[in-house]
C-alpha cells in the first residue's frame, strides 16, 4: 500500500484520488475550496484545505512522509508549478503533474516533475480512436511514436496460435498480454498459446504498425 497526495481536487483530481482511494491506498487530498474538501473526505483517507503553494501549510502536514504527489492544479500555471517545485523540494520522491500544454510540460519537468500527464488530450486521443476503429479498446501513448494499445482479436485470429500468425513479422508489434473471455490475464504469452474469439490483446508499437490493426 502506497500513500499518496493529491493536491487539486477538480474534476480529474477528484478521480484521481477516489480511484486510489478505491484500491486501497492511502490518499491525502488537499484543496483551496472548503466546498470541494468537505465534497471528497468521504472518499480519501484525508482531506485538507490548504494553499499548496504555501510552503509551510505543506511542511506541517508532514508530507515529506508520502511516496507519490500529484499535481492536478490545471488552471492557474503558477500555482502548478510553484506546488510542484515546493512538494519536491519537501523530499516527495515521484511527482506527477498535470500540463495544459507543451510549454507547461517543460517547466514542469524542469523543476523536477517526474512525469507530466494531459489528461484532456489523452482522453480526446482515446476518444477519436474507439470512434474511427471498433476493434480498439484502449489506447496509452508512451511516446510521440511509441503507444499501447488494448485490442479485440481480429476474426482471423481465431483458433491460431501466436506462432501461426507471427504478428511481430506480420505488423511489427509485440504482444504484452492476452486477456481471455473468463478474464484470465495471460501476461507472457508464448508462441503455442491459442487465440480464441472474445480474447482482448495487449499490443505494444510503432503508431504507423499499429495502424494495421484498425478495422
Amino acid at each position: 500500500m502506497k500513500q499518496f497526495i493529491v493536491v487539486g481536487c477538480g474534476r480529474f483530481g477528484s478521480s484521481v484520488a477516489r480511484t486510489l482511494y478505491q484500491m486501497g491506498h492511502d490518499v491525502l487530498a488537499i484543496d483551496a475550496d472548503e466546498d470541494i474538501v468537505q465534497h471528497i473526505s468521504e472518499h480519501v483517507t484525508h482531506a485538507v484545505q490548504a494553499d499548496a503553494t504555501d510552503e509551510n501549510s505543506l511542511r506541517a502536514l508532514g508530507i515529506r512522509n508520502f511516496d507519490v504527489a500529484v499535481i492536478t492544479i490545471g488552471a492557474d500555471i503558477q500555482s502548478s508549478v510553484m506546488a510542484t517545485l515546493i512538494v519536491k523540494e519537501l523530499g516527495i520522491k515521484y511527482v506527477v503533474s498535470k500540463a495544459q500544454n507543451e510549454m507547461h510540460a517543460k517547466v514542469l519537468y524542469k523543476i523536477g516533475a517526474d512525469r507530466v500527464v494531459f489528461p484532456e488530450r489523452d482522453m480526446g486521443v482515446k476518444v477519436a480512436h474507439n470512434l474511427v476503429s471498433s476493434n480498439i479498446l484502449d489506447f496509452i501513448e508512451l511516446a510521440p511514436d511509441f503507444s499501447i494499445m488494448e485490442i479485440s482479436a481480429l476474426e482471423e485470429w481465431y483458433g491460431k496460435t501466436l506462432q501461426d500468425l507471427n504478428i511481430r513479422a506480420k505488423y511489427g508489434i509485440n504482444v504484452m498480454a492476452v486477456k481471455k473471455k473468463n478474464n484470465e490475464i495471460n501476461v507472457s504469452p508464448i508462441a503455442r498459446d491459442v487465440i480464441d474469439e472474445g480474447d482482448i490483446m495487449v499490443v505494444i508499437g510503432h503508431n504507423n504498425d499499429l495502424k494495421k490493426l484498425q478495422r
